[in-house]
């Protein structure tokens, strides 16, 4: 028992160890992703305190209509967030804009109830004698009701300014900014270090702002600010306002010298996106926004592109040949010109810098099985499926190429299939959670024995070879970009994408630093 106990406190002391030394080698990062968490759940908390207030206070003048906007007010608030983001994509994109109108209409219902509730339990008396002495409904509303009904609204803003919060996590999702990138990079490159730094940075954030709410509360409740209280609190909302509108006034006065770059939620993209963003700084005097992670990956990042919303994103050739451009046939390296025409032709977009890589799907297996049951080929793995549990990133199962194809090809029928993450699916298959999986041929963490790759004997899938796929209205404005995509022609083969996401999965190294190593390795960028 006492080994057992100086092994957990040796591994704890190593962790808050390695917490302190990412966040003191990394601390502007996190500072930065600390403001954009403050300024997206704030602006979310102010548009639904506003609009909550005003809802609330409308009811209670329409009792007819106050069940009926609760009870609205409460299907919204029970949608699953992730729904919720996923439907809001496909109006507003990708971005902070969806991750805010997704935190407004959660933070809505304690707003709109506790100001209903808060005014029509107010003693009617007192609105009858205030009426009897001349009071005008507004006079009524600010000077009584308001004030009277203060402890319950601000009881229920306390709450709602914690949960949004810690919510506010869950929308770097769609590519907002926050906390929540750390955690999701995290998840996506198996560094539990991010995960931890996300997590705990939020739930101390929420700490310390409820400890001012809570003190704030208890001034006014003592009438210490009764006389001023109003004025500061609209001069806070104002100034907070002026704020939020500059930011992003300065970011739309920017965007034209800035490109935005898109990864999807792999170790692989976040390099990859790095190492052309890296190029393009080093090349020319554009600066480069990054937009890492998009959860969905494709099916969320090219609509992005359509609208504007990103420049450019690393793609694969096989993946654009079957989700984007719907063919039912096979996608061949012959085929390329074909796909460069149609996406012209469609999208205006163009494939730029193809990196010279093949990051093909497989199916890995644990290897104990692989060894048990001799398991060496996409056909022999359909004589145990049935005894197996199989694992996939989410979209794997949606999308033309994916579980459904795979399974009717090689006769597939597991035990069980299960959905995960793609930064889960090795843990999970090292934990004996899942028996196979699907994983790509550049993964990192191939090189660990524990997992065994199998023969695609019917060359199922096809090829995938990795490109920049870039708008052509983003090359009109900047001619040089053409010159730097150039230069990412054929520098990457897959051993070298393997190794370099080795160092980011396995290394635990950031992917930044990875991307400029490689490019200084390349002669491509100088120190």
């Amino acid at each position: 028992m006492k080994k057992i106990y100086k092994h957990i406190v040796k591994r704890e002391d190593l962790m808050i160890q390695n917490l302190l030394e990412e966040l003191g080698k990394n601390w502007p990062f996190y500072l930065h992703l600390l403001l954009e968490h403050i300024g997206i759940t704030f602006t979310a908390v102010i548009i639904a305190t506003i609009l909550g207030l005003a809802i609330g206070v409308f009811i209670t003048r329409k009792q007819k209509l106050a069940n009926s906007v609760i009870s609205v007010v409460n299907i919204a608030y029970t949608i699953p967030s992730i729904a919720l983001l996923g439907f809001l994509i496909s109006f507003t994109g990708v971005g902070n804009t969806t991750a805010i109108i997704a935190l407004t209409i959660y933070a809505l219902l304690p707003i709109v109830r506790s100001t209903y509730v808060g005014i029509t339990t107010i003693d009617p008396k007192i609105i009858e004698a205030s009426r009897a002495m001349g009071s005008t409904d507004r006079q009524i509303l600010w000077k009584i009701q308001l004030p009277l009904a203060f402890p319950v609204i601000f009881g229920a803003i306390m709450n709602m300014v914690t949960m949004t919060i810690a919510l506010a996590g869950i929308a770097s999702f769609v590519g907002a900014g926050g906390l929540g990138v750390a955690i999701y990079r995290g998840i996506t490159t198996n560094n539990e270090i991010l995960i931890w730094i996300g997590g705990i940075l939020i739930a101390l954030l929420a700490l310390v702002i409820d400890g001012i709410l809570g003190f704030i509360g208890k001034l006014v409740e003592q009438h210490k600010m009764h006389t001023v209280v109003n004025k500061k609190i609209g001069y806070a909302l104002g100034a907070i306002l002026v704020i939020i509108f500059g930011v992003l006034g300065m970011q739309q006065y920017s965007k034209n010298d800035t490109i935005h770059i898109a990864s999807k939620p792999v170790s692989e993209g976040y390099i990859l996106a790095e190492i052309v963003g890296t190029l393009i700084e080093a090349d020319t005097d554009l600066k480069v926004k990054y937009t890492h992670g998009v959860g969905g990956g494709t099916s969320n990042i090219h609509p992005g592109m359509v609208r504007g919303d990103f420049d450019m994103y690393p793609e694969y050739t096989g993946t654009s040949w079957q989700i984007v451009l719907k063919h039912k046939e096979d996608y061949k390296n012959d085929k390329f010109p074909m796909l460069s025409a149609e996406y012209k032709d469609k999208y205006h977009f163009l494939w730029k810098g193809m990196f010279g890589f093949n990051d093909t799907y497989s199916i890995g297996i644990r290897a104990d099985l692989a060894k048990e049951y001799g398991i060496k080929t996409f056909t022999d793995l359909a004589k145990y499926a049935g005894q197996l549990t199989f694992g996939a990133e989410y979209d794997f199962f949606e999308r033309e190429d994916g579980y459904k194809a795979l399974a009717k090809a090689y006769n597939y029928h597991f035990k069980k299939e299960v959905d995960m993450d793609n930064g889960l699916k090795y843990q999970a298959l090292f934990d004996k959670k899942i028996d196979a999986m699907t994983v790509f041929t550049t993964d990192g963490q191939l090189s660990d024995p524990r997992v065994v790759v199998l023969e695609d004997d019917r060359n199922f899938y096809p090829s995938y070879m990795a490109g920049m796929v870039v708008r052509e209205e983003t090359l009109q404005k900047h001619p040089e970009l053409e010159k730097v995509l150039h230069r990412l022609d054929g520098i990457l083969d897959e051993s070298t994408m393997a190794q370099l996401n080795k160092r980011v999965e396995i290394d635990k190294e950031d992917p930044k630093q990875v991307a400029k190593e490689f490019l200084q390795s390349k002669g491509l960028v100088v120190n």
